[in-house]
């Protein structure tokens, strides 16, 4: 991620693995790995994603603003036009 001793990298990751440990995780017990990484999943791709909104993301969510920012290919007529 960033430089080492860089706090702001690694405080988005924290904050989403404490998340899903509280709210999906911490009340359960799985029968198997497969079983618990198919909770995570179904937290981070049902809930997480699509409706948990982010600051960092000026408070859209990670569904939102992928969505946003994807880029279309330019149109075929601007291909091949010099600036």
């Amino acid at each position: 991620m960033g430089s080492v001793g860089a706090a702001y990298d690694n405080a988005m990751a924290e904050g989403f693995f404490s998340i899903l440990k509280c709210e999906s995780l911490a009340r359960r017990r799985f029968r198997s790995q497969a079983e618990a990484r198919m909770a995570c999943f179904r937290y981070i791709e049902g809930f997480y994603n699509p409706l948990c909104r982010h600051s960092a993301l000026s408070y859209r969510s990670c569904f939102v603003y992928e969505q946003e920012t994807q880029s279309d290919p330019l149109p075929e007529t601007q291909l091949h036009q010099a600036p």
